[in-house]
């Protein structure tokens, strides 16, 4: 309860980042919310904005947003099997399925306490999120720049934080390095967001690398 809580507040005040953003960018608060209430998937929603904040139609903006959103897809694939809950609350549940849940509900070492865990970071995060997103929408003229004021680092650095204790073999911090080394090296050459789409080809890759070091010997 207290680190679910704890993730679902830190990454929720990101949402006043969001919120400044999108306004800033040329969409009105009522939009800035809706984007909020109905996508909730920070990273969709920031490229989304940057995009039409660039001069992007907003037929490739939703393209490009939709298909950063993608990987919520495998991560539902796998809290499917981990959480197993019935199917008349999985698409209220599907709404929840983003990094942060994913990666507290996955840290677990039952599935009651992945349940909790998911739950209380869905509802936390989805509460914090709107709110703030409210908040930085309508304070979005006084706020200025919202990176200047460090807001933007708030979820990344959340999400690392939870992510240090799961790289305890040699394969996960294999696949963590080589992931950041593919990240790094698309970031000038990709547009937004699709970097991090791009190292996810490191899990497979360090997988098929250890099966042929385990056939060769």
């Amino acid at each position: 309860m207290r680190n679910a809580l704890g993730v679902g507040v830190a990454v929720g005040l990101s949402g006043f980042a969001f919120g400044v953003t999108a306004v800033s960018g040329g969409l009105s608060i009522l939009q800035a919310c809706a984007l909020s209430l109905l996508v909730f998937t920070g990273a969709s929603q920031f490229a989304l904005v940057g995009a039409l904040a660039a001069g992007s139609g907003p037929l490739p903006a939703s393209a490009g947003a939709l298909f950063l959103g993608l990987r919520n897809c495998f991560y539902g694939l796998r809290l499917s099997g981990l959480l197993a809950l019935p199917r008349r609350v999985r698409p209220a549940a599907a709404h929840w399925v983003i990094d942060e849940t994913s990666a507290v509900a996955l840290a677990q070492p039952d599935r009651r306490r992945a349940r909790l865990g998911f739950a209380v970071t869905g509802l936390s995060l989805y509460v914090c999120w709107n709110l703030t997103t409210l908040l930085g929408a309508i304070g979005a003229g006084a706020i200025g720049d919202p990176d200047a004021w460090g807001l933007d680092a708030a979820g990344p650095a959340v999400f690392l934080a939870l992510l240090a204790p799961m790289l305890r073999g040699a394969a996960e911090r294999a696949t963590a390095a080589l992931a950041v080394a593919v990240a790094l090296a698309c970031l000038p050459l990709l547009p937004a967001g699709v970097p991090v789409l791009a190292a996810a080809l490191a899990a497979p890759a360090v997988l098929l690398a250890g099966r042929a070091r385990r056939a060769a010997a």
